[in-house]
């Protein structure tokens, strides 16, 4: 079997100085892997915001759409994570675009190995605030309010929301502690305690990232489509890491968070 793990792809981003160049980057990596690829896994935030409107369709994204039902028309195989950003995924994209959508982590067996996958935002000690945010967006009541709202409000806002969490390059050196140590002890208690799962795979983090975790494990955070626009394969043995349009590159480092 042949697998494909790739996440944080932002689209729609106000940061992207061309948003359909992104999005065109994203529809011709689906297309360049159609051939061979049997399963695709979006670990998250794949848009930069989705909300679904019982009535109404937000605009955008339609060539990564059409994209996806393709591939699933094909028989490919698409699992889609919710992820932070993309939250409110409920009935259309999936009865749309034929895709699966997971809200957590799933654990899946592929050609006789275990998976741990999930985002990433909700594992291990969360900031107050955070924490706070993750559990008013899916809070049933407050999404109904937000619905109400009318689009042509909500949609700038969010955009210009994700705007400005972005003019700072990245997690500081303490939250890219913080939050790798969060998905480092998760992975490692739950491996105590499962210790048939070979491989964790995160998005959330945006950095580029293989860690051996001892005992046959490995953990594995995707990177992003933003700059680096990177993925992993499973090519039935064995899981590799690579960025698209370069030389395909195993990324064995070591992990340091705390590198300049």
């Amino acid at each position: 079997m042949i697998a494909y793990f790739l996440s944080d792809l932002h689209l729609g981003a106000p940061y992207f100085p061309d948003s359909r160049a992104a999005e065109k980057r994203v529809v011709d990596f689906l297309d360049s892997i159609k051939e061979e690829a049997d399963a695709i896994f979006l670990l998250g935030d794949i848009l930069d915001y989705w909300y679904e409107y019982r009535y109404v369709v937000p605009r955008g994204f339609v060539r990564f759409f059409g994209k996806l039902a393709e591939l699933a028309d094909r028989g490919i195989r698409i699992v889609w994570f919710i992820g932070n950003h993309d939250i409110w995924i409920y009935d259309y994209l999936p009865s749309e675009l034929g895709v699966e959508v997971v809200d957590g982590y799933a654990v899946e067996e592929i050609d006789g190995h275990k998976f741990l996958m999930t985002h990433g935002d909700g594992i291990g000690r969360l900031k107050p605030s955070f924490k706070l945010l993750r559990k008013l967006f899916r809070n049933k009541t407050c999404q109904k309010m937000f619905s109400a709202i009318h689009p042509r409000w909500t949609v700038p806002f969010a955009y210009n929301w994700s705007r400005h969490s972005r003019k700072v390059e990245g997690p500081s050196r303490e939250d890219a502690e913080r939050m790798m140590q969060n998905i480092l002890t998760f992975s490692r208690d739950y491996h105590a305690e499962h210790p048939d799962v070979d491989y964790y795979i995160y998005g959330h983090l945006h950095l580029f990232e293989r860690v051996d975790l001892g005992d046959n494990a490995t953990l594995i955070v995707l990177g992003e489509w933003i700059a680096r626009h990177s993925y992993a394969r499973w090519d039935g043995t064995r899981l590799t890491l690579h960025t698209y349009n370069q030389h395909p590159m195993l990324c064995v480092q070591e992990l340091n968070v705390l590198k300049n």
